[in-house]
């Protein structure tokens, strides 16, 4: 989870798919920046966000969120068809990567509660809560990767202590794949992987998110697999290589350097 809103996208902006949708993000202007009330308001248009009987802001299936998302995985699915097919009977196994937060888990709740400001404290508490309901059609893009053939792992910016309420959320919501601990990477920073040892050590953890990311990446290739594809919702959860395609999902809420 990141910093407040910022390199917020408005509503009906295109997403690219099979790559990265842009040029990475910079907070660098000399124009006036976009009025903030207006801001807040587009995103609500492009969620298409309500809130339920229980009070819970939800996003729209019939959404421009919703539609992007469903264009991002369409491309995806044919992707991962074709690597499996590709792959068959060599010594690589394909591998899908995702990430967690607002790529399988949709956080739009904590993000309007909360103004689009971050809390270290309120948001364990909103993780612990197993809760959050799934990022649209991700249940079933890990359901079709698992059917091809196509090992899915996760490599997530949660903590190693929110390992039990991450994994308990995933399943709540029909994510089942997979999410043993060789599957599932967390940030461990009181005992880093050995893989990490160039930032991370018991004593000081100095990965950025690209090189947490990048690095884990590269460690689950060492143990014999191609990323066919590396699903996030952060140019960083993106950047470092280590992946034959990248697909960016949409998240203009917060943005994670």
């Amino acid at each position: 989870m990141g910093v407040a809103a910022a390199c917020a996208l408005a509503a009906g902006v295109a997403y690219g798919t099979g790559t990265a949708s842009a040029d990475r993000p910079s907070a660098s202007t000399t124009a006036e920046p976009h009025n903030i009330g207006l801001l807040f308001k587009e995103i609500d248009s492009y969620y298409g966000a309500t809130q339920d009987a229980d009070g819970v802001w939800q996003s729209s299936p019939d959404s421009q969120y919703a539609q992007d998302l469903a264009r991002i995985q369409a491309a995806a699915k044919k992707r991962i068809a074709r690597a499996a097919h590709q792959h068959h009977g060599k010594d690589e196994r394909p591998a899908v990567v995702f990430d967690i937060d607002d790529t399988l888990l949709l956080s739009l709740d904590y993000e309007k509660k909360t103004n689009y400001v971050y809390n270290d404290a309120t948001w364990k508490a909103y993780v612990a809560k197993a809760d959050r309901p799934a990022v649209f059609g991700t249940p079933a893009l890990i359901a079709y990767a698992e059917s091809q053939g196509v090992e899915v792992f996760y490599n997530s910016g949660l903590s190693e202590e929110q390992r039990s309420a991450a994994v308990e959320n995933l399943k709540k919501v029909g994510i089942d794949v997979n999410l043993d601990a060789d599957h599932v990477f967390l940030k461990n920073k009181v005992n880093p992987p050995a893989y990490l040892s160039d930032c991370a050590t018991p004593a000081a953890w100095k990965c950025t998110t690209v090189q947490y990311k990048s690095g884990t990446r590269a460690h689950i290739e060492s143990l014999g697999y191609d990323i066919v594809g590396n699903f996030g919702d952060q140019e960083s959860d993106l950047e470092g290589g280590h992946a034959d395609r990248t697909y960016k999902f949409p998240n203009p809420t917060y943005y994670v350097g």
